[in-house]
């Protein structure tokens, strides 16, 4: 194995530190060796034993790639000394020492045997991605290291990566450091921005390139999507170069088109996704065109769904990508875009965790016995929003409850994809297992019908079946092929025959409730395209979508979106396999036209209904909640509240106001308001209807509110009325402020009153309003003997003049009080 590779120079280092740390970090950029020599080189490491070597890979092609080259350079068969484990597929034989694994599968491994106590390194390659599994996989991996396996060691590798903040959060782990023999790549920039399509730019960039340049080409474009567009764009006019395809989806046959060179040796132009980023050798690249986009995948918690966005690459990336130009050579790398933005490109990626699904996380975690996140050593801790969905999820399904992971959730866990997609294999009846494996194939691949064919699942179960019978389906050939091959690996899985006959109405749509319990759909109006959620959101069907004479959907597929969610995949449901899942609850409320507690008992599937009937029995609890909530909302007019009981409380409250040491409650509208339930909830006792609370005696309510030392002192201290000289009974007025109270009176009746009149034990003086026998104000006063002494008099002037036939006597004191109109003499 004499190669000249950069990372031969810096084994001893990577060796001496794996002895004597737990945990070391290697950076070392592309082509450096890291992922195909230094591995094989660490099987005869002393420590190492007869224990294997574990190797996580991100993406399956990768996987297989490295596996098959370590066994090349050591002249093995691949499964001998070297192998790989990735999702239904292996090749692993009993002297394998090195495995080479995708994400998922190491975590399985490590759910399996917790100790580990056949393994003895744990590689992590290409760790700059991020991914959600390997954050996952290497926090496991560090619990078991630090409670049951100090032998353990942990190498982490990456080309592109913040070694120094990863050393800190992993108890400051050496890093080594490979400088490699990058050659240079020149980096050519857009002059100007550019609103056509990337595809069209693509396929621009990718002509003047062949023209300019020798060597073949790598370009990065987003998804499938613009790949296809790309080589439709180039099969327009010849070009010289064979066009291949490289994305994830492809047959292992024609990724390996894409690596290998050409046995005729002429050029090659790759079109790849992300994919190409990872430690992918592919040979004979010179030039690499950058589109400057990548498809990611956004998780809302507030929805509960995820969407893919296409989004600007980080600089990192950016750089990773260049880098594949110089593998070899010097090399060049078209960037479609300007300087001015690539001054603007966010330094490094988002690690996955943080806007990802966490169901899947949430569920390993709970198998793993882990009942909080914090509990564990994070790189970077997963968001307590997106933690409470994907709980929220799993307790739907049934995966977990309050103790811990459910035997239903073991089972789940056991199956490996995504939790709802296990539930709904798992929840299949034997009947109907061959259908849920074509939904799950058909879920987990591309759609392979075109976007005309609408939305409806079905119709892609039964052109499945009726393709795989070689009937001819308008469909993508390699689409259905992808799809029989995975729901074929899941037949095997699940030890089920093939089913090619046509699945009765709403089979579909009952399996697909198991895994998106959530997103169960009632039609807003009668062949509306628009739904609503059982999650409460608006989300619609594309027009025209055959869908919409179906009341009830589940959607499977859908973009969340800004506002309302786009459906692009779904199922019809029948009501009655609703029942079965929908859940009893009654609602007791206010109905504002009728004006009384109802009570409905409604079937509901969380947040949509799917019916109801009145119910006549509401109890005195219920019917209580229901009125203080309505009280709070509406106030005090729905019990008919009027200047009695308004009167009441600013007799309360002014004794409140003048005696601070006694304990006058704070009746005040709005604390009464506040907190109904407190004051009014003993008269409420068979009361349902708006009348009924109208005939309440509130007054009596405020009264009771009174300790009962209080209850005696209330009437002698603000008597509601005062008796005057002619023996009236006045009205009080009082205020909620504790100002002076106030009586307007005639005059004429004051005649013979020496001393203003009092109340709250004669502490508080009465504001005096008195009247013409017209009962027009001629005088306000606080002070009735000031007032016979002085102004009196020049107020009787006036009134005699104005009253001519009315009685004003010279002197106050010592007349007769008139109630009536006593004339004078």
């Amino acid at each position: 194995m004499s190669m000249d590779l950069p990372v031969l120079e810096v084994v001893p280092l990577v060796r001496e530190k794996l002895l004597n740390h737990p945990v070391v970090i290697l950076q070392a950029p592309p082509g450096a060796g890291k992922s195909t020599i230094l591995p094989t080189l660490l099987l005869e490491e002393p420590w190492l034993g007869s224990r294997k070597i574990i190797m996580m890979e991100p993406r399956r092609l990768a996987a297989k790639s490295v596996a098959e080259r370590m066994a090349q350079l050591r002249g093995e068969r691949l499964g001998d000394t070297i192998g790989y484990r990735i999702r239904f597929d292996s090749k692993i034989g009993v002297n394998t020492r090195m495995e080479v694994v995708t994400e998922g599968i190491l975590t399985r491994m490590i759910q399996s045997d917790s100790n580990l106590e056949d393994v003895g390194l744990l590689i992590f390659d290409e760790f700059h991605e991020r991914s959600l599994q390997a954050d996952l996989a290497l926090t496991l991996s560090l619990h078991v290291q630090s409670i049951w396996r100090n032998d353990l060691r942990i190498l982490i590798m990456s080309a592109t990566l913040d070694s120094e903040s990863l050393s800190a959060s992993l108890n400051d782990a050496p890093v080594v450091t490979s400088y490699g023999r990058q050659f240079p790549v020149e980096i050519s920039f857009a002059r100007q921005d550019s609103d056509k399509p990337i595809s069209f730019r693509m396929a621009l960039a990718i002509r003047k390139a062949i023209r300019e340049q020798t060597g073949d080409v790598l370009a990065f474009l987003p998804g499938a999507g613009e790949i296809r567009q790309v080589m439709q764009l180039l099969s327009e006019e010849p070009i010289g170069a064979a066009v291949t395809p490289l994305f994830g989806d492809l047959p292992f046959r024609q990724q390996q088109e894409a690596i290998l060179p050409r046995a005729d040796g002429g050029r090659k132009i790759v079109l790849a996704t992300s994919i190409a980023e990872t430690s992918l050798t592919i040979e004979g690249i010179r030039v690499v065109i950058d589109s400057g986009y990548s498809r990611v995948p956004r998780f809302d918690p507030g929805s509960g769904l995820t969407r893919l966005d296409t989004v600007r690459v980080t600089r990192d990336t950016a750089d990773q990508r260049t880098g594949r130009a110089g593998r070899l050579a010097p090399g060049i790398c078209y960037r479609l875009w300007t300087e001015a933005i690539q001054r603007n490109l966010v330094p490094q990626r988002k690690p996955e965790i943080l806007e990802a699904d966490l169901a899947p996380l949430m569920l390993e975690l709970a198998q793993w016995g882990i009942k909080d996140v914090r509990d564990l050593q994070w790189i970077t801790a997963p968001p307590q929003g997106a933690v409470s969905q994907a709980k929220d999820l799993l307790e739907q399904l049934e995966v977990i409850d309050k103790v811990g992971i459910t035997q239903q959730g073991k089972e789940m866990a056991r199956l490996p994809t995504h939790p709802r997609i296990s539930h709904m294999l798992s929840m299949a009846s034997q009947k109907e297992k061959a259908l849920a494996t074509d939904i799950a194939a058909l879920l987990e691949e591309r759609d392979p019908l075109d976007k005309m064919a609408g939305a409806d699942l079905a119709l892609r179960v039964e052109a499945l079946r009726k393709w795989r019978k070689g009937e001819w389906v308008s469909a993508d050939r390699s689409g259905m092929e992808r799809i029989e091959r995975l729901a074929g690996n899941w037949r095997k899985s699940l030890q089920v025959d093939i089913d090619n006959s046509n699945p009765a109405e709403f089979e579909v749509g009952r399996l697909l409730m198991t895994a998106y319990p959530d997103r169960v759909a009632r039609q807003n109006n009668t062949q509306s395209e628009y739904y609503t959620l059982s999650s409460g959101r608006v989300a619609k069907l594309p027009k025209y979508d055959p869908l919409i004479y179906q009341s009830w959907i589940c959607a499977a597929q859908l973009d969340v979106g800004k506002g309302e969610g786009k459906i692009f995949l779904a199922a019809s449901l029948l009501v009655s396999d609703l029942r079965k899942v929908a859940r009893e609850q009654t609602t007791v409320q206010w109905d504002h036209d009728a004006g009384k507690v109802v009570a409905f008992s409604e079937w509901r599937i969380r947040n949509v209904l799917l019916e109801s009937k009145l119910v006549s029995e509401i109890s005195d609890a219920e019917a209580t909640r229901i009125i203080c909530g309505q009280i709070r909302a509406e106030g005090l007019r729905l019990l008919g509240w009027g200047e009695s009981e308004e009167e009441m409380q600013a007799r309360i409250l002014s004794l409140r106001a003048w005696c601070p040491d006694e304990n006058w409650p704070d009746v005040c509208s709005e604390e009464l308001i506040k907190s109904p339930e407190d004051w009014l909830s003993p008269y409420l006792i068979g009361v349902r209807k708006e009348a009924e609370l109208k005939r309440l005696d509130k007054c009596m309510m405020l009264i009771g509110m009174l300790p009962w030392e209080l209850q005696e002192k209330l009437n002698r201290l603000v008597p509601a009325h005062v008796e005057v000289p002619t023996g009236s009974m006045i009205k009080v007025k009082y205020s909620v402020d504790g100002s002076s109270p106030i009586i307007q009176v005639r005059l004429q009746e004051m005649f013979g009153l020496m001393d203003t009149p009092s109340v709250n034990a004669g502490k508080e003086k009465i504001i005096l309003h008195l009247l013409s026998p017209g009962y027009k104000p001629v005088q306000v006063t606080q002070d009735l003997k000031s007032f016979w002494q002085g102004a009196y008099h020049e107020v009787r002037k006036e009134l005699r003049r104005r009253y001519p036939k009315h009685s004003w006597p010279e002197d106050p004191w010592t007349a007769q009080p008139v109630r009536g109109a006593k004339k004078s003499r």
